[in-house]
């Protein structure tokens, strides 16, 4: 079943990536913004999570309540830039299980080569949100995903800020059972495979590294 492509164009998640964008934030800033729009997008990324029934005993009485069913969610940033948005999503569910996978970008063919590969033990139980700020050409996105489904999650979403119609089109293409979840959709891929007019390379600038 394809599932959907959301685009996140709530006010505060604009503002702050209109902020994220400028080549004036440094390194300090911009690290908080890819944080806080994360803890935005998961707000909004978790709105259909299954629930169950429970009753809760409160001072006055028992209350009619609902949890989120079964073991919840697993985060899985893609190295490096992946983990800029952890700690935002970590603060609204502290209690989700982190996997990492590592992944770097042939700068010659723009192919993803996989260095690391490290996940929950129980991940099939579990909800999957993968991280990265950038979705350019796809390809890293595309690989840590079919990773993933090697240990057969019960789902798994996509979290990037800002993606390229190209990457979006390769993800959609190659797992159309997996949502995707945006602040914003940009204009093309420049001949380096960089987003337009995106806000350029998201690790160096979480990171301080250029």
């Amino acid at each position: 079943m394809e599932r959907k492509i959301v685009i996140m164009d709530h006010p505060l998640i604009q503002h702050k990536l209109s902020v994220l964008r400028d080549e004036e934030t440094g390194t300090y800033k911009f690290r908080a913004l890819v944080n806080e729009i994360a803890t935005l997008m998961t707000y909004e990324a978790t709105r259909y999570l299954p629930l169950e029934d429970i009753e809760v005993k409160t001072p006055c009485g028992i209350a009619k309540c609902k949890k989120i069913s079964g073991k919840t969610l697993a985060f899985v940033p893609i190295l490096r830039a992946g983990t800029g948005m952890l700690d935002g999503v970590l603060q609204l569910i502290p209690t989700a299980k982190v996997g990492h996978i590592g992944l770097y970008r042939d700068e010659t063919t723009l192919n993803p080569v996989e260095y690391y590969c490290k996940l929950p033990a129980d991940i099939e139980s579990r909800d999957v949100f993968v991280l990265d700020p950038m979705l350019a050409t796809g390809g890293s996105a595309v690989n840590a995903i079919s990773q993933i489904k090697l240990r057969h999650p019960k789902s798994i979403k996509f979290l990037c800020i800002i993606a390229a119609p190209e990457g979006l089109e390769v993800l959609k293409n190659a797992h159309p059972d997996v949502d995707i979840f945006c602040a914003h959709v940009d204009d093309h891929l420049n001949e380096k495979g960089y987003i337009v007019p995106g806000l350029g390379d998201a690790g160096d600038r979480i990171f301080g590294t250029k």
